[in-house]
């Protein structure tokens, strides 16, 4: 891909656009807001936010980094990679990773086999996931925010990607071009049900995933991953359960227990789900 950095972004004070001025975004109203020296952009006001540090914390983000740099869910990558680029126009597009963590799916993606441009743009509440991302690549915009008011002009988007997050699906259809697609990764009933059974007592019964669409979308289907994946050794073992919720869901003694494993082998069962924005009526 040719990738250069997202350059629509919005003023997350007065939704007005944000022009690039050396080492700040300012909008015309006077809002300024400065670039880090790694190469992102602060975009999340503190009448914003519902802690001080809110999203991953350091801990979370390295760990993560170490175990998607691995490559244990790479054909979750390809199968996201294949989803962003298919119907994309052969002048190319944007798109943002909503709740992009460390980047590494835009890193991934970044990395396709194809000569189209592509304007990429992560964002992630977490500034230490945004650092760490920025540090990573520093070819896509990256930015702290929040999916709940995205710091993004209204319909210029072609894709938008919500993996293991929190859809926002009115202002995902805000951000969307008409006829631009949300491509939204979910865990399946299985996805790590074997690490599941050993740090919870027991577990609980499966709510069914939701078959209904979100307004302004219509849903074009449904891919289930689904794949073994075995891990030898502590660090990646400890890894797994740091960057997911079951760390700090799970009782001192279910963290204990996965602590003393030194190999183990788990489902990978997640749902790649496509929704293209409706026209306007």
């Amino acid at each position: 891909m040719r990738i250069t950095a997202f350059t629509d972004l919005a003023c997350p004070l007065d939704g007005t656009s944000l022009q690039r001025d050396g080492a700040a975004w300012r909008c015309a109203n006077g809002h300024s807001f400065d670039i880090a020296s790694q190469g992102y952009v602060h975009l999340l006001p503190v009448q914003q936010k519902r802690s001080r540090d809110p999203g991953d914390s350091k801990a979370m983000v390295a760990a993560r980094r170490r175990y998607l740099n691995a490559g244990h869910y790479q054909p979750i990558a390809e199968a996201v990679r294949r989803a962003t680029l298919d119907g994309l126009p052969a002048t190319g597009g944007s798109c943002l990773d909503a709740g992009c963590g460390e980047g590494y799916y835009l890193r991934q993606l970044a990395e396709a086999d194809d000569d189209r441009p592509l304007a990429l743009l992560g964002l992630d509440i977490s500034k230490w996931a945004t650092l760490a991302a920025a540090r990573q690549d520093a070819r896509p915009a990256w930015v702290v925010g929040s999916n709940a008011r995205l710091p993004v002009l209204p319909g210029t988007l072609d894709r938008v990607l919500c993996l293991f997050g929190f859809p926002v699906y009115a202002e995902f259809a805000r951000v969307l071009k008409p006829g631009g697609r949300l491509l939204q990764v979910d865990a399946g009933p299985d996805h790590l049900r074997e690490l599941r059974q050993i740090i919870y007592p027991s577990l609980k019964p499966e709510r069914p995933a939701s078959a209904s669409t979100p307004p302004g979308f219509v849903r074009i289907d449904t891919e289930t991953l689904r794949y073994p994946l075995t891990l030898t050794g502590a660090e990646p073992l400890a890894d797994l359960l740091v960057m997911t919720p079951h760390f700090y869901r799970a009782n001192a003694e279910g963290r204990a227990r996965a602590a003393a494993l030194t190999a183990l082998a788990v489902t990978v069962d997640v749902r790649l789900t496509r929704f293209e924005r409706m026209s306007e009526a």
